[in-house]
């Protein structure tokens, strides 16, 4: 593995059990405030896609076929496939543009 790979597995992973863990820490009783749950219970996603999509970016050849790749894995996963089929048609479009001649 990449050591910037494990970087960014390492940065995410303290940055998820800090938001989950300092709470708890923290406050020791129930949070009412409804806009500081939300925002508590929706930083994990936004932390990991802030993070993985620059690398989905920089792992090919050509932006072109991870723009296309990230497109048709979005199309599948919004149609409700499964994370394997979601996966798998992601890296079939990347490998299907990165063969066209002018990419």
């Amino acid at each position: 593995m990449r050591p910037e790979t494990m970087k960014s597995i390492l940065v995410l992973g303290l940055t998820l059990y800090a938001v989950r863990m300092l709470p708890l820490v923290l406050l020791h009783r129930e949070i009412k405030n409804r806009w500081f749950r939300s925002f508590l219970y929706y930083v994990p996603y936004v932390t990991l896609t802030v993070m993985t999509f620059p690398a989905i970016l920089s792992a090919t050849k050509s932006v072109f076929s991870a723009a296309a790749g990230f497109g048709a894995a979005v199309l599948l996963a919004y149609r409700g496939r499964s994370l394997f089929q979601v996966a798998i048609g992601g890296c079939l479009v990347v490998g299907l543009v990165e063969l066209l001649p002018f990419v």
